[in-house]
């Protein structure tokens, strides 16, 4: 019978967010089914020898990656799988992460449903996802001709006063440029909450005069105190499973005579936005607008027209349609499309779904329907489509 297959743990535990406890219980199913033995081992890079003359106690690691860890592992000839988007070895290790491109766009997609047509950006620069992220959502903001602004804060804001200060001082100037109303994307919930206490201060509403969307979907930080916070749901137990599928496989090379490991990327796409109190609302200076977008929000997976949104808001459809002209710059049949496309992007890209049933539910009906929109909107058909954004997770 072969002996239990022995696998580190290194994955900042102390820290209680999803991106660390998260991606640890995805990493326990796993060692569950396949019968591991695990370790937790904050100091893996310590534990194995300097020299590969001794025993290695492990055969294999799933990390935040140090360079520490990268060099020992290395000598001994042990698999690692990073999981740290930000690690100093990022490139040489093979690893699973969140696609932050996939988030960005997701994030963009949302405010633009609700109206808005000014946008700002606060992330830091020392954040390699967080970084990816924001080139993603100002690319489609900017694509669709609205404006932009970014403001960078420390990863971590309360490691002193000081630090906690100048956060303040960053985002009260970055603050005095806006226009509102405005759509914000916050890649940390601590920060989020920061802003929704400084639009308090200056009393602007959130979400009529700032809607925010803010980080990894923290419960508790997203929920309380009021307006509750929209965030996005990475799904970072599937995370740690797919890193521990990846390691089994570089374990089984291993057990083959491989002394070296090619380096595989694998992006996963986030699991959705959780819509919350901070973006529940359409930035459209006349109601009448604000209330079709709602309804198309909620109506556009159903067979519906133009004719059929000027019936949920009363009112007649020339009248409709000239205001969407005026306050928005599409026709209403436009908007419908476009959101219809928006939701079939991330069953693509997010599920393995066929597509004759997302263009069903997303409204498109028969699969040709959605094969011509993709075509002419998009150059591409919903099955290059989605083997693209699939090619994506591993690069």
């Amino acid at each position: 019978m072969p002996e239990r297959r022995r696998v580190a743990l290194m994955l900042d535990l102390t820290w209680p967010y999803k991106r660390h406890v998260g991606t640890f219980a995805g990493t326990q199913r796993y060692a569950q089914e396949h019968d591991w033995e695990s370790t937790i081992d904050e100091f893996a890079y310590d534990t194995l020898p300097a020299r590969r003359t001794k025993a290695v106690r492990y055969d294999g690691v799933i990390a935040r990656a140090t360079t520490q860890l990268a060099n020992r592992s290395a000598r001994n000839g042990l698999p690692v799988v990073n999981v740290w988007h930000s690690s100093p070895v990022f490139e040489s290790l093979p690893g699973v992460f969140a696609d932050s491109s996939a988030t960005g766009r997701l994030c963009a997609d949302h405010l633009l449903s609700r109206g808005f047509r000014n946008f700002a950006v606060v992330t830091s620069p020392r954040n390699r996802a967080a970084t990816i992220e924001l080139q993603q959502f100002r690319r489609l903001i900017t694509e669709t001709g609205c404006t932009c602004v970014t403001a960078q804060v420390p990863q971590r804001t309360d490691r002193t006063v000081a630090d906690w200060r100048r956060t303040e001082q960053t985002i009260t100037k970055w603050m005095d440029g806006w226009k509102l109303p405005i759509g914000i994307l916050s890649t940390t919930e601590q920060t989020g909450r920061l802003i929704v206490q400084m639009c308090r201060e200056r009393g602007w509403r959130v979400p009529e005069d700032v809607a925010i969307i803010a980080g990894s979907n923290e419960e508790t930080l997203c929920e309380n105190p009021r307006p509750s916070l929209t965030s996005v749901e990475i799904g970072h137990e599937r995370i740690g499973y797919e890193a521990a599928r990846l390691l089994d496989q570089l374990m089984d090379e291993k057990d083959r005579g491989a002394k070296t490991f090619s380096v595989e990327h694998i992006m996963l796409p986030p699991q959705g936005l959780v819509v919350r109190e901070s973006t529940d609302f359409f930035a459209v200076k006349d109601s009448l607008v604000a209330s079709a977008l709602e309804v198309i929000a909620g109506q556009s997976h159903r067979s519906i027209g133009p004719s059929d949104v000027a019936k949920a808001v009363s009112t007649e459809l020339r009248t409709l349609q000239r205001r969407f002209s005026k306050y928005l710059g599409r026709p209403i049949a436009a908007e419908i499309r476009r959101v219809r496309i928006e939701r079939a992007r991330r069953e693509l890209t997010q599920t393995d779904r066929p597509i004759a049933n997302i263009s069903r539910d997303v409204g498109f009906g028969e699969p040709m329907r959605m094969y011509e929109v993709f075509v002419r909107e998009l150059g591409v058909t919903p099955s290059e489509y989605r083997k693209q954004r699939t090619s994506q997770f591993h690069t």
